[in-house]
């Protein structure tokens, strides 16, 4: 009897847990990131879906974090003499803004994603509460996508695979390689589906 108890008893917090899950999922304008919101979405959100209505017990969370790397302001040697040259403020600033207005375009993207897979009714018994945010940072995508999981709590980390080969992830690194190396919270890494190969 207490056996039976006990089950009941991790079925439901299992239960809780499930219901009340917060996923980060790291966006750029990679197709594979994008795969993997997708595969985030279908595979982990409409599992949330409810039957009555949504309350804040069984809501959900999305967090789309989306990381662009710093803007340097460099000396740089020009001429014969080596004669340091500053970029000028205003190119600074254009490129700065160029950074900008490219991360509101890839998170306009991925929200609208989102709300449109999170706004589907299964039927009228039927309700699913996902709240879906952006988050843009500015940095090193491997350290800073690691310190947000951990400092935002998330229950997992979502990130796609560009499908690097060895030698290419071995000279330019790879984002979702170091976070499953060092991110302190539940990673998932959902690998591109494989093209039809031509014959």
């Amino acid at each position: 009897m207490e056996e039976t108890g006990g089950r009941d008893h991790l079925s439901a917090g299992a239960e809780q847990r499930r219901m009340r899950m917060k996923v980060m999922v790291a966006i750029d304008e990679s197709d594979g990131s994008f795969y993997a919101l997708k595969w985030a979405l279908d595979n982990l959100f409409t599992a949330m879906a409810t039957v009555g209505a949504a309350t804040p017990e069984n809501e959900g969370m999305v967090f789309l974090i989306h990381v662009e790397p710093k803007v340097h302001n460099y000396v740089y040697s020009v001429g014969p003499g080596g004669a340091a040259f500053y970029p000028a403020t205003v190119v600074v600033d254009s490129v700065k803004k160029a950074q900008e207005e490219r991360s509101a375009a890839i998170l306009s993207r991925a929200l609208k994603m989102c709300h449109d897979k999170l706004r589907v009714k299964y039927d009228a018994s039927m309700t699913m509460q996902v709240k879906a945010e952006s988050i843009i940072l500015n940095g090193d995508p491997r350290e800073m996508i690691c310190e947000a999981a951990e400092q935002m709590q998330v229950n997992l980390l979502v990130m796609g695979s560009r499908g690097l080969g060895a030698l290419k992830r071995t000279f330019l690194g790879s984002v979702s390689d170091h976070c499953a190396h060092h991110a302190r919270t539940p990673i998932l890494i959902v690998k591109p589906p494989e093209q039809e190969k031509k014959h």
